[in-house]
């Protein structure tokens, strides 16, 4: 499944002030670099990829327990990376503080 347009639209709209993006197809789907950094993808599998501080992730999953799931690698879940369903991201609202969370870790 290709990655959502338009998902990959509002995050490049969230993105518009920062500097040192850089936007890359990887993992079948659109990742956003900042200064070489991988940060925040609209996922080939649908959904966002975040990646947030590793040792946040457990609290974020329970936090956000319906749309959340850890980034599984090689069938093991990689620390400081998750999924966000489309569901999740769906608004603006839900979208941004990813988007955020993702930019301050890189």
């Amino acid at each position: 499944m290709p990655y959502d347009e338009s998902l990959a639209a509002r995050i490049r709209e969230l993105l518009a002030s920062e500097p040192g993006i850089a936007e890359k197809r990887m993992f079948g789907g659109l990742a956003f670099l900042i200064d070489g950094k991988l940060s925040v993808a609209a996922s080939g599998s649908g959904g966002l990829m975040a990646r947030v501080a590793p040792e946040q992730t457990d609290e974020l999953l329970n936090r956000h327990q319906l749309h959340a799931e850890p980034f599984i690698m090689r069938g093991r879940p990689i620390d400081g990376w998750l999924r966000v369903t489309a569901e999740g991201v769906k608004t603006r609202q839900q979208l941004k503080p990813w988007v955020s969370r993702s930019v301050a870790y890189a």
